[in-house]
């Protein structure tokens, strides 16, 4: 083994550690500004308080009401249709990736950071009606004291991406009898206001690439792009030599609001 040398301690150097320090500062201080705007967003247990226009969707002839919800605060009977819708809609997407994925997805499910948003049909409710904000306020109290049947749900969590602050969606899961009547465009809409007033520099979500219904309305419906972190993005000779034969089922898809996160998350 070769001796150490020890640093000349001349001016040189001196200048080029006080250089350094302010950097080093720089970059702690941005990464506990992170920590702090998650954990300020995770720990808002009601963000339609923020949306009343979004607690109801009246359209299409379909009516329902939104709540919101926490993973570690779910009852069973809401674990029990959570994994049921998900068997129902994904078990084909995912086809033998699914023993594994269900596993993943009930352990997710549950997980303190996972925030939801439930889609309940509203009983005796006409999507004809033209209801006055006392009106609506009424509707919504009955609503939660009946609680109408659910329909779907959407699942969530503000998390960090490439050293991004996210939104990142993990699950939207409709019941096929309230799919294609604009309840899934309401609730992305949605969601992209929770990130953007929670100042989250993007929305990201994945979708299984055989589930062509869910890639056309994603990427041309609600115009998200495919992220240069999705495995499809990511330069070839990563696969080449270190998963040769590896290639993935799913896209990583995102929408950004601001320049910070296009330039971590667009392709240019």
């Amino acid at each position: 083994m070769g001796s150490k040398r020890l640093p000349a301690f001349n001016h040189s150097n001196n200048n080029d550690n006080r250089e350094k320090k302010p950097k080093r500062k720089e970059i702690l201080e941005k990464k506990k500004a992170i920590d702090d705007l998650i954990k300020a967003a995770s720990a808002d247990k009601h963000p339609l308080d923020s949306f009343p226009s979004f607690r109801h969707f009246h359209k299409n002839g379909l009516s329902v009401y939104l709540e919101s919800g926490c993973g570690d605060k779910l009852s069973s009977s809401t674990k029990q249709y959570i994994m049921g819708l998900l068997k129902a809609n994904m078990e084909g997407p995912y086809g033998s990736e699914w023993p594994t994925e269900e596993k993943v997805k009930r352990k997710e499910m549950v997980m303190p950071e996972a925030r939801y948003i439930f889609v309940h049909e509203a009983p005796n409710a006409s999507s004809d009606e033209i209801l006055t904000m006392s009106e609506r306020k009424e509707t919504l109290t009955v609503c939660l004291e009946n609680r109408g049947s659910m329909v779907g749900f959407v699942q969530y969590r503000f998390t960090l991406e490439e050293e991004i602050p996210v939104l990142y969606v993990y699950e939207l899961q409709l019941e096929p009898h309230v799919q294609a009547k604009g309840l899934g465009k309401f609730l992305m809409q949605l969601i992209e206001l929770i990130a953007r007033k929670n100042r989250m520099g993007a929305v990201v979500l994945t979708v299984q690439k055989a589930n062509l219904l869910a890639m056309d309305f994603y990427l041309n419906k609600l115009r998200y792009i495919i992220s240069t972190i999705s495995p499809s993005r990511v330069d070839p000779l990563f696969y080449l030599f270190v998963q040769i034969g590896d290639e993935k089922s799913y896209e990583i898809l995102c929408k950004a609001f601001d320049c910070e996160a296009e330039a971590i998350f667009k392709v240019s």
